[in-house]
């Protein structure tokens, strides 16, 4: 059924959809990833592929919702044709797949968020044995996942705008201040400078390192939301009046602030503490970024002056962006069920049941959660792919003109946009695909083809086939069940 409801106006809308691109990858992954790749040299080609992928990405999501006014199986089915609805099928299941997992994380933050409130951070002896006593208890992830996905599902079921733009219009806003008191705060200490200064300060020569930017673009395919089908699934709620590449420039901007917010605060704090080893620390890898933000983050806080309110604020903020990404990967689901001619009740229960099942094993098998999200994660990069057929199939110059630069559209899209979805997002899927996928198969040679491998070439193939298979199969029927004949 199509979409009726709408966000009430410009504000709650790019809150809501701010709400998407904010996540934990802002907060806990980003900074990581600084660290490992240059510091302020990786600012630089970071930056430069917020225009090359997410922006480009985020128009063109927008334009597809708002045309349709169906989830991501609908707007395909219309925009390329019914044959190639599973496209939009996967582009929504990639996103589903990922709420499973991601549920879990965010049940990680309330955790913590607790710990912190409650004063349980500070003076522990062995951040570490913390962790792992609550990630391998086997009841306790499960207990918090189900808190973190019940969270989302009260808010979603309550519709767009008592729901998701009433959350958003708290979640979004006390995030900001959050951070922005943590980073005052961090910046203050004796040493904090060094860090800013490390932020911030490019390496010419680094800027030499093809890796750099295959991170870099890694990171905006990651952190925006860009690609997901979770902007075109808020989209199909924008008002008619809306304007498309001026909305989706203030999303890309705005996440990217939130990032070097966050990474303002860990930085300036790290330098502060530890200023010997503080890069080498942050830029540690671990298991699912765990690592940085639920073992030195807190060890770091306690031994820093009023560590009780700072980990209480950053753990709030955590909380409160994992929320936010949640709830917009529910809506995602249930827009397509809705869409599925299901009341939105209907939809949520379903929703709600599948994820507190699929969550389970993520919530008590950490490799399965490392599979899952490698697996997905990488699936993004085909999402992205598809969101750009779609648009090449559909003409990219008529689409521009017609879609993206509407008579309400203050800021229109020159013929650059163009190639970008023909050629350069094509070509940025593929270079990320062959990278990641030669990253792994260097890192485990004997592994790289087994499909039941944690991280693999063949554990990707294996499952991507398995669902583009299903799908195609389904296609004709999930077709039948969305668009009025």
């Amino acid at each position: 059924m199509k979409a009726t409801e709408r966000f009430t106006s410009r504000w709650g809308l790019i809150l809501s959809v701010i709400g998407i691109a904010v996540g934990t990858g802002n907060i806990w992954r980003f900074p990581r990833i600084v660290a490992a790749n240059g510091g302020g040299s990786f600012l630089i080609p970071w930056v430069i592929f917020l225009f090359l992928w997410s922006i480009p990405l985020i128009m063109t999501e927008f334009a597809l919702g708002k045309l349709t006014r169906y989830g991501t199986i609908g707007s395909f089915a219309i925009v390329v044709g019914k044959k190639f609805a599973w496209m939009g099928t996967f582009v929504g299941f990639v996103a589903t797949a990922i709420m499973f997992y991601y549920s879990v994380v965010a049940g990680w933050c309330i955790r913590y968020f607790f710990l912190a409130g409650t004063g349980q951070l500070l003076g522990v002896d062995d951040y570490q044995h913390t962790w792992n006593s609550f990630v391998l208890s086997g009841w306790k992830p499960i207990l918090f996942h189900f808190l973190a996905i019940s969270a989302g599902v009260l808010i979603v079921q309550r519709g767009v705008v008592r729901g998701i733009e009433k959350a958003n219009r708290f979640l979004i806003p006390a995030l900001l201040i959050l951070l922005m008191v943590a980073a005052l705060r961090a910046v203050c200490l004796p040493g904090a400078l060094q860090g800013l200064a490390y932020l911030f300060t490019p390496d010419p020569a680094d800027l030499l390192d093809y890796k750099i930017w295959l991170q870099a673009l890694t990171q905006n395919a990651w952190d925006t939301g860009a690609g997901w089908g979770l902007i075109l699934t808020y989209a199909v709620y924008m008002r008619e009046k809306e304007d498309v590449p001026l909305n989706a420039a203030l999303i890309g901007l705005g996440n990217n602030s939130v990032s070097l917010l966050a990474a303002i605060a860990i930085f300036s704090t790290a330098f502060a503490m530890i200023p010997g080893q503080a890069a080498e620390v942050i830029g540690t890898p671990g298991p699912a970024n765990t690592g940085l933000t639920f073992i030195w983050i807190p060890q770091l806080l306690g031994q820093m002056p009023g560590g009780f309110l700072f980990s209480t604020f950053f753990f709030m903020a955590l909380t409160f962006a994992a929320l936010s990404s949640l709830i917009s990967m529910i809506e995602l689901s249930t827009r397509i069920l809705m869409d599925m001619k299901l009341t939105r009740r209907s939809a949520l229960l379903v929703v709600y049941l599948a994820t507190l099942l699929l969550g389970i094993p993520s919530a008590v098998s950490v490799d399965f959660f490392l599979n899952q999200d490698w697996t997905w994660g990488i699936g993004l990069m085909l999402s992205g792919a598809f969101i750009a057929i779609a648009v090449i199939t559909y003409g990219a110059d008529r689409f521009r003109t017609e879609q993206i630069n509407s008579p309400h559209s203050d800021i229109k899209i020159g013929p650059w946009y163009n190639h970008l979805i023909r050629y350069a997002i094509p070509a940025q899927v593929i270079i990320l695909v062959i990278w990641w996928f030669y990253q792994v198969s260097q890192g485990d040679p004997e592994n790289w083809w087994n499909p039941f491998a944690t991280e693999s070439v063949g554990t990707c193939l294996f499952q991507w086939t398995a669902a583009i298979l299903l799908f195609v199969t389904a296609n004709r029927f999930i077709v039948e069940r969305t668009l009025p004949e």
